[in-house]
């Protein structure tokens, strides 16, 4: 039966909402409180710079190749993929790094150089984060969170103590190393959790990292948002930018409307990927399902402070993606979650694409992209924002032996109050609700209201989690439970 579908929001999820919907034969509109497309992976140009605002990193391209095979296409027909090699590199200090290659192999080699025996140790931890991801990426993430039965299969009954320890413990438990531990810890943030707080289980976040390596669309992110933007209207789907909503209307407990800029659109189904906290408050108190109590009980991933610089000239010593952990990785993860306050040391994450894509910045200069994690509803000025640009850029020049601080053109800041602002994202987070043991599958968000009909929601709130490819997989999720209802 063909319905009158809105969606809000064109994030990662919404596109991917909007391309199975149309699939299925329904009239989607796509409406956009901004006024370019993509969501947090918007791009910004500046005298001939571009950057991908948010989601820099390409990883598990299995479940591209999935979201476009169900569509007869491949992510070749609209864009070229290209693995980095290095991955990445991890900083502790001046000429003092550790790279990360795009292969396994390379990987144990450096770990037995760091740590004898741990090669070994790592090719048994690979193998167990491999079964894991098989589990969870391959079946468990595309079960729409409805029942905990969906998590009790063969396999994971198999594993079912691994939901009980922590990434953390186990990682703790097999390397002794704290740099190579560093390392193993890094790729669960994309969670959202410390890895104190995330279960074993989720060791299928280093397969994806070392087992199916970094890739980077030829010119950016970017890249990704057009391609699913091309097929969505290729299916029929509509976009309207600078398109706010401001109410959803509810006749007899069921979806009817939105208010979009003063005037009524009318749909049959409405679907939220915007932020689901935010979605909820365009409801009237009686129709919401979660309280504002509830929410302020939930444990966020990060916000970031996030700079976007272009330098007059090419950047010496760096990779394309570059980890600074020379300060005190353990602090600065308790300033996020133990005790939320701006980290007298903070970690941070470099990303110069110009490195790989040339078009990214004009010849012979450099795009930069800097990330610091924060927590979430954090105090946020102009005067903080500086003064951590300075300590970050500072201690970059020094560990990478140059002086680029004159060799900025521009930079534009980027923080907790414009995700909120700009995102209506809760408390500013960057990345979501964290996938901890109590936060997962089943125990999130529901994709459905139960509340109102006829009102879904999609993204890093609700199943399967934060991440550009878990908001794929909840775009198909969330068209799935319609198609199902209807």
């Amino acid at each position: 039966m063909k319905k009158d579908i809105k969606i809000i929001g064109s994030g990662f999820s919404s596109l991917s909402a909007a391309c199975y919907l149309a699939k299925a034969g329904h009239k989607v509109t796509v409406l956009e409180k901004n006024d370019s497309l993509g969501g947090r992976a918007r791009q910004f140009k500046k005298e001939g710079f571009t950057f991908d605002m948010g989601p820099s990193w390409y990883w598990m391209p299995d479940v591209f190749e999935r979201f476009f095979g169900d569509f007869d296409k491949k992510p070749s027909d609209y864009y070229e993929l290209i693995k980095l090699a290095p991955a990445y590199r991890v900083y502790y200090g001046i000429d003092d790094f550790i790279a990360i290659s795009d292969n396994l192999q390379e990987i144990k080699e450096t770990f037995e150089s760091i740590e004898k025996g741990s090669g070994l140790v790592l090719e048994q931890f690979m193998n167990e984060a491999k079964s894991n991801y098989d589990i969870a990426i391959k079946d468990l993430v595309y079960r729409p969170g409805v029942s905990p039965l969906e998590l009790i299969t063969v396999e994971t009954a198999k594993k079912i103590g691994q939901f009980f320890s922590n990434i953390s413990k186990d990682v703790r438990s097999k390397f002794k190393n704290e740099r190579l531990i560093q390392i193993l810890e890094f790729p669960v943030l994309f969670l959202g959790a410390k890895p104190s707080d995330t279960p074993s289980f989720y060791s299928f976040m280093n397969y994806a990292d070392f087992g199916l390596g970094t890739w980077h669309p030829k010119t950016g992110m970017y890249d990704v948002v057009k391609a699913m933007v091309d097929l969505a209207e290729s299916l029929g789907v509509s976009f309207k930018t600078k398109s706010n909503i401001e109410k959803i209307v509810v006749e007899n407990n069921k979806a009817v409307a939105l208010i979009v800029d003063g005037e009524i659109v009318y749909a049959d189904i409405i679907v939220s990927g915007a932020d689901y906290h935010h979605t909820e408050t365009l409801l009237d108190k009686k129709h919401r399902v979660y309280s504002e109590k509830y929410w302020n009980s939930r444990v966020f991933a990060p916000s970031s402070l996030l700079f976007y610089v272009g330098f007059d000239k090419k950047i010496e010593n760096i990779s394309h993606h570059a980890l600074f952990f020379d300060v005190d990785f353990q602090q600065h993860a308790k300033d996020i979650y133990d005790k939320p306050n701006w980290p007298k040391n903070p970690l941070f994450y470099a990303n110069f694409p110009s490195i790989t894509d040339k078009t990214a910045a004009p010849e012979g200069m450099e795009t930069g992209f800097f990330l610091i994690p924060l927590a979430p509803g954090i105090e946020d000025t102009e005067e903080l924002r500086e003064e951590y640009f300075e300590k970050i850029i500072t201690r970059f020049e020094g560990i990478t032996q140059q002086s680029i601080k004159k060799n900025i053109i521009f930079k534009k800041s980027f923080c907790k109050n414009d995700f909120v602002e700009d995102y209506n994202s809760y408390k500013g987070n960057a990345y979501g609700m964290a996938n901890t043991l109590l936060q997962t599958a089943f125990l999130r968000p529901k994709l459905k209201s139960k509340k109102v009909a006829n009102l879904y929601f999609s993204g890093q709130l609700t199943v399967p989690g934060p991440g550009v490819p878990p908001a794929l997989i909840s775009g198909k999720l969330v068209s799935e439970l319609i198609n199902k209802n209807l």
